[in-house]
């Protein structure tokens, strides 16, 4: 399974269609919204549709810049899947995830953070391999020591140790882009608004 996973386009519909072609040329199987969609709800044309017009699978998850029925919108509009709280199964991959941050607008409690990958981990446990998403970084990672402005999640943290993902892929921290660690057993990725190309 290929996987092209990118968060934090902010609106902007060039880098859309730019990942969006990349899909198309690099033949991903899926791709992965990690959140921070749009900028503060204010733009929501052109940045699912250029992946919907090339046939190609697509899940995400609200950022902390927009609401989850923003991201409920943009999933029904395009018939794509909102993993927030949910998951889906390609072959033997499991995928789940949970939005929203920690800080921000759109803020997320930490307990319900892990009930969120706890429902969406429920359905996919037996997988050989599982992929969690979320857009805010786990606490006491390198991601977290990169800014003083936005605190790793301790819920999530908790959700790593207790369902042992293989990957995480995640986002948030601009200045965290492109950044891989292990926690646990757990590869955690920063995938940035440049994304990463995953083969599964």
């Amino acid at each position: 399974m290929k996987i092209l996973a990118f968060s934090d386009i902010h609106g902007d519909m060039r880098k859309a269609e730019k990942l969006a072609q990349q899909a198309d040329k690099e033949n991903v199987d899926l791709v992965v919204l990690a959140g921070d969609i749009t900028y503060n709800e204010q733009s929501t044309d052109n940045l699912i549709g250029p992946f919907v017009k090339r046939n190609k699978k697509v899940v995400l998850i609200p950022g902390n810049h927009e609401t989850v029925a923003t991201a409920d919108f943009l999933a029904e509009l395009y018939g794509v899947t909102n993993l927030h709280g949910y998951s889906i199964k390609s072959g033997d991959v499991g995928i789940f995830g949970a939005g929203g941050a920690n800080i921000g607008l759109f803020k997320i409690e930490e307990n319900e953070m892990f009930e969120l990958m706890k429902k969406g981990h429920d359905k996919v446990k037996d997988m050989r391999k599982k992929i969690m998403i979320s857009h805010v970084h786990p606490s006491g990672t390198k991601m977290e020591d990169l800014t003083d402005i936005f605190p790793g999640s301790t819920g999530l943290r908790r959700a790593i140790d207790t369902f042992h993902p293989d990957i995480l892929i995640c986002g948030h921290v601009h200045e965290a882009e492109g950044i891989e660690e292990m926690v646990g057993n757990t590869r955690v990725i920063n995938v940035g608004k440049e994304g990463k190309i995953l083969d599964i």
